[in-house]
């Protein structure tokens, strides 16, 4: 349309809607214009003064991250809409999700008609920080999360349980996220800090997670991964293969090394005197390992604990490859951990222990491998790792 029939179907003057293009503003009467510059143009006295640029249409108009619709994007979503597009089809040509496509047209039409302006004042409206928290302010909403806490629920189990409970009140609404805010600020959140004590991790702040391809390698020398060690490892189809740890000590001070053979669940003991730093452990490895013979010297499996660091010397002196578990997955040396838990009845938590030397080590080595296995058919790793050597 042209601009004089747009001012007749709204209602306005056309020098209004002019005005309105161009982002100018009345206030105080017709002859009082601001101007998107900050200008403020009185033509009754003929004074001109500047100011701020205006609040409102500063906001309007202020540029956002592109993962915000724009004012353009809406205005596209209307002329796609117009022509007949599918929500589906919209989104495509925008790039972006149907689901934002789906919640913009809900949330911004009236009467059968998107409204593209509505919409980005709407948003701008919404888009001012700080806002007050919902579990700042006394009320039901609070308690019912302050009751479930004490109840020691989630956050995400209160947050459903709100749905549930109250399915046709939205002020009884919150995420599990705003809880979580709200006990770990606590500076800026609603809640007691004695509600802290009902979060299972018992942390008081965030603990971040960080995309493990974009960790920086803990080791001056490259780790070969568990994703890369042979099948056969995998299935314990082929003896010769370890998995290791440490055991330690009261205050992490001392420490064991432990090593378990995957196939006979053997189990050999490193006497670490001296400390366990990762030349003593590397040491120790390579004078254990030495003693096997070549066709038991497969591969070894080992955590990212700092105490691994001198690993590929370890390779070049044994010619035994070390594979690297992926962080806090100790599941993937199964047999080394369940190995450690037995040991346990031996070597305490929390205990010194340097105390115990090699013959120690050893008698409490021999009793692990004389104990029936029901996953070997109730024969015991020495009897298994005899065939081994003998066959």
């Amino acid at each position: 349309m042209s601009r004089r029939e747009a001012a007749s179907r709204v209602g306005v003057h056309v020098r209004t809607a002019q005005d309105w293009d161009h982002g100018v503003r009345h206030s105080g009467g017709a002859n009082v214009r601001i101007y998107p510059d900050g200008r403020r143009v009185d033509y009754t006295s003929r004074r001109t003064t500047m100011g701020c640029v205006a609040p409102v249409l500063s906001v309007v108009e202020k540029p956002l991250h592109p993962r915000f619709l724009s004012l353009a994007d809406r205005e596209r979503i209307r002329d796609l809409l117009s022509e007949g597009r599918s929500r589906r089809e919209v989104a495509r040509r925008l790039g972006r999700a149907p689901s934002t496509i789906t919640r913009e047209i809900a949330a911004n039409t009236v009467s059968g008609v998107y409204r593209p302006y509505a919409a980005q004042r709407a948003s701008a409206a919404r888009r001012p920080r700080p806002k007050t928290r919902k579990l700042l302010l006394d009320g039901p909403l609070r308690e019912f999360v302050s009751q479930g806490l004490r109840q020691e629920w989630s956050p995400e189990q209160i947050s459903n349980a709100l749905r549930k409970e109250h399915p046709d009140d939205q002020a009884m609404r919150v995420s599990h996220e705003t809880i979580y805010q709200a006990l770990y600020f606590q500076a800026r959140g609603g809640l007691k800090k004695e509600v802290q004590a009902a979060i299972r991790t018992g942390r008081t702040r965030r603990k971040p997670h960080r995309d493990p391809n974009q960790r920086t390698s803990r080791f001056v020398d490259p780790m070969v991964m568990i994703s890369e060690r042979p099948a056969e490892v995998a299935d314990r189809a082929v003896p010769g293969h370890w998995e290791g740890d440490l055991i330690t000590g009261a205050f992490n001070k001392t420490a064991i090394g432990t090593l378990v053979e995957r196939t006979t669940r053997y189990v050999m003991l490193l006497h670490l005197p001296n400390g366990h730093t990762a030349e003593e452990v590397r040491d120790a490895l390579t004078a254990q390992i030495e003693t096997l013979p070549a066709h038991l010297r497969g591969s070894l499996t080992w955590d990212q604990g700092a105490e691994m660091a001198g690993h590929k010397q370890f390779t070049i002196a044994t010619g035994v490859p070390v594979y690297f578990c992926d962080p806090a997955s100790p599941w993937q040396r199964g047999s080394n951990e369940n190995t450690n838990g037995l040991l346990r009845q031996y070597f305490p938590k929390g205990t010194d222990l340097s105390m115990y030397g090699p013959e120690d080590l050893e008698h409490v080595a021999q009793k692990l491998n004389g104990r029936p296995r029901k996953t070997l058919g109730w024969d015991t790793p020495a009897e298994r790792l005899r065939v081994l050597l003998t066959s």
